[in-house]
């Protein structure tokens, strides 16, 4: 099966970011500190910066220099682990309170908009095939495809047009 759709992730993306921007310049944050203390807000049971680097793919010296201005924000807290000294717990403040209820409204708002013309049927699809994909990526991250030689063969292109006199 070959597989042709654009999904727009960068697009979506780039959509995200301008619409926290206003938030981020008033409370002068670059985005990978509001995206980091969002991440630890509405995630609480992933809350190291391995967790963070790990499940939200922020590069590790990123989420350093993230973590240490919020922190010196006031924003987020760090905490040492009971018998891990090693671990350290990141937790949000509540400082950061207001700013957290700012970034979920503007969550919520930015998935609205996202979803505005779609029925709720089509979205209830959309739903189910996203979480087919995720378990399928899991299945994959668990057990990488191994390429056969017989498989090297697989066409990934979309095939050249023949072009005929008519269209020549």
């Amino acid at each position: 099966m070959q597989m042709h759709t654009h999904f727009p992730l960068h697009k979506m993306l780039q959509a995200y970011i301008a619409c926290c921007r206003p938030v981020c310049q008033e409370m002068k944050l670059p985005q990978t500190a509001f995206d980091i203390l969002m991440f630890l807000a509405n995630n609480p049971e992933y809350n190291t910066a391995r967790d963070i680097v790990k499940i939200r793919g922020i590069k590790a010296n990123l989420v350093s220099i993230n973590v240490d201005k919020l922190v010196n924000e006031g924003y987020i807290e760090r905490k040492s682990v009971p018998g891990d000294r090693r671990k350290t717990c990141l937790t949000c403040t509540e400082k950061a309170m207001p700013l957290i209820k700012q970034g979920r409204t503007i969550q919520a708002l930015f998935f609205q908009e996202l979803f505005k013309t779609i029925d709720p049927e089509t979205l209830k699809i959309f739903q189910q095939v996203i979480h087919a994909v995720e378990k399928n990526l899991d299945r994959m991250i668990e057990q990488p495809l191994s390429f056969k030689k017989e498989q090297q063969n697989i066409n990934f292109h979309k095939p050249e047009i023949e072009r005929t006199k008519s269209n020549a």
